[in-house]
This record gives C-alpha cells, structure tokens and sequence, in this order.
C-alpha cells in the first residue's frame, strides 16, 4: 500500500516532508533570514535527513506535503504517501495508521529539521517499542522530534497545542489518561530558530547543514542576546 517492497519490514520510519518553497517552510527563522534563505536551508536540511536515514537499517516512507514530482525527482525509489488533511495530530495519527496496517511490528515518526538526529537515538526508540505502546524523543523547545507507536493510539494527538512548549507535557498526560504504556528516549533539537541553529554548527560541525550554514549564512551567526 505505501510501497515498501519485499518482504513486511518489522520497523518503518516515516519521515515527514515538505517541498521547501519560500513562505511556507522554517518561517520562524525569519528574520534573521529571509524567506527564499530559510527555504534553502530547509531544502539542505531535507536532504541530509532523508539521505542518512534511507540508508539505516530501517526502511523510509516520506509522507509529502506539496508536489509529488519534487520528491520523485529528487529521492527516486523511495516510497511516498501524501500527508493527510487537517492538523499535525491528525496527519501523524494517519501516517502512523498507515505504518502500522502494513503489518510491521513498530512504526516511528521525524521530521526533516533534525538533520543531525543521531541514528542510535532512533534505533533506542524502536527498542522501546518492544515494551511500550508510544515512544518520543523530546525536543528541547517542548516538543519531541520524534514519536512511534507499536499499535494504532489516536488518544495521544487528541486535545495537543501544537507548536507551543507544552507538546511532550500533553502527550505525556494523554497517555496516562488513556492507559497507553509511553516512555521517552534520549533528547535532541530541531532547526526552528536563530538558537537552534548555533546550537547545531557547536554540536555537529561536520554535518552537511551545519557547512551550508556557514558558508551561505553567515551574517545570522552571531550569537543570540
């Protein structure tokens, strides 16, 4: 249905993506950045995420939002399934749904501005999944950069204020409400802001993002007062 081919994988990951035009990704950067500047950047952070993940031992569906042909074009041979309709609880309570009725064990859910998210904080979320219903990585801002499931629990995106601090507060209140066995693993950042971004250059240097960044963004490099 999504894809995959083969055999059923026991992990999937999905990986939710937009096509990076100016206006209508990583708009929380602006200022200091400029909109097609913030799109870029995006677009370098997409491509980071989804290489170094295509090539783990888990198998890749990109849940797109924006024109099917940009990511045909660019990530070829990779399954893809349009987000669905509504808010983010809903578009990711589907992608899990859709995950999961594959027949796979475990399924998890990124986003593509972690670009530097390590691999073994993901293995250990799918580790967990062998014990637990839900899973997150929380984020440093409130939220969590990564969320998986072993079974279908609409319960946990029901009643959250997306985009706000208290995300992984709620989630964590949803589960206990619902009876759903949750824990949370590890901790990383994602690219939102002026912050995160030189929080990123300090703690992965080498990664591809963090190269553009200085090479094409410099003058947002000062620090943050």
């Amino acid at each position: 249905m999504l894809g995959v081919s083969g055999p059923v994988p026991t992990q999937l990951l999905g990986i939710f993506v937009k096509e990076p035009r100016a206006g209508k990704v990583k708009t929380r950067l602006c200022p200091p950045l400029q909109l097609a500047e913030a799109a870029a950047l995006y677009e370098v952070a997409l491509r980071e995420t989804v290489e170094r993940f295509s090539v783990s031992t888990v198998p890749v569906v990109l849940f797109y939002a924006g024109s099917a042909e940009y990511f045909q074009k660019n990530f070829p041979g990779l399954p893809l399934w349009p987000q669905a309709d509504g808010d983010l609880g809903q578009r990711m309570t589907e992608a899990l749904s859709l995950l999961l009725a594959t027949g796979c064990r475990s399924a998890g859910l990124i986003g593509s501005d972690s670009p530097d998210l390590p691999l073994a904080q993901v293995d250990a979320a799918f580790s967990a999944l062998a014990e637990h219903d839900v899973v997150t990585v929380p984020a440093g801002d409130g939220g969590y950069v990564l969320i998986g499931s072993s079974r279908p629990c609409p319960d946990v995106f029901q009643g959250i204020d997306w985009s706000t601090d208290v995300v992984s507060a709620q989630t964590r209140q949803r589960a206990e409400q619902n009876a759903i066995s949750f824990c949370e693993v590890g901790g990383w950042t994602d690219i939102d802001d002026q912050a995160s971004l030189l929080a990123l250059l300090k703690r992965t240097p080498n990664s591809a993002t963090a190269h553009y960044i200085r090479e094409k963004l410099q003058y947002c490099l000062s620090p943050v007062e």
